[in-house]
């Protein structure tokens, strides 16, 4: 099984791919948690991610593509994978098509969470978190039981720069114009599905096996 999970900010397809990731017996593979991971390590190709990101750039294409290659190799790769949140343009789909072209493997099915505007707003700026001890909360999901004030430490809560809502709708406005032509790339080739993306985390839980293929539809 080898699929690509791609949503907007807030989608939720980061905690679906974990969820479902370890269901199926296979990796959740975040280009994100691998750059930091590599980093840390201080390996090759972290060092060289870490000149571009201290700089503020952007890491490569080449570069990213070369951890997810790394990333491949790896024995729990071998049964497929969960690529979270990559590609985001069409020249890294190519360059993942290639990839996997060079490694005799294929994409079986790219899923595109479809939230609403509205939602995604209300998930993402309803977010707050303890700068203390890094709690999180959410002030109509998951509140803290004193409105403003962490559960664990008593430290007043903070909302991140990037969850107000004009930097929010700023995200989601990028997000759109930059994954609209990949998304039109996997439709030509019949790879893309949509997947609803608000109610309950089971019930989207159970429309990703449908679109997944892993149970009947």
């Amino acid at each position: 099984m080898r699929l690509v999970f791609l949503g907007p900010p807030g989608a939720g397809k980061g905690t679906q791919a974990r969820e479902l990731a370890q269901e199926w017996g296979v990796p959740q593979i975040s280009t994100g948690d691998m750059l930091r991971e590599a980093v840390a390590a201080g390996t090759p190709l972290g060092r060289q991610a870490r000149g571009y990101m201290d700089r503020g750039a952007l890491v490569p294409d080449d570069v990213i593509i070369a951890l997810i290659a790394e990333r491949f190799a790896q024995p729990d790769a071998k049964r497929g994978f969960v690529l979270d949140g990559f590609p985001r343009t069409i020249p890294q789909a190519e360059a993942l098509g290639r990839l996997l072209e060079e490694l005799g493997q294929h994409l079986d099915r790219v899923i595109l969470f479809d939230v609403s505007e509205p939602e995604l707003l209300r998930r993402l700026t309803g977010r707050r978190s303890c700068p203390t001890c890094q709690a999180t909360y959410h002030v109509t999901a998951a509140p803290p039981r004193r409105e403003g004030v962490c559960d664990r430490c008593g430290s007043a809560l903070t909302q991140r720069e990037d969850d107000r809502e004009a930097t929010v709708r700023t995200r989601l406005g990028v997000f759109t114009e930059q994954t609209a032509p990949l998304l039109d790339y996997y439709r030509r080739r019949g790879l893309l599905t949509r997947v609803g993306g608000e109610g309950s985390v089971e019930s989207i839980r159970a429309n990703i096996r449908r679109a997944a293929g892993t149970v009947p539809a």
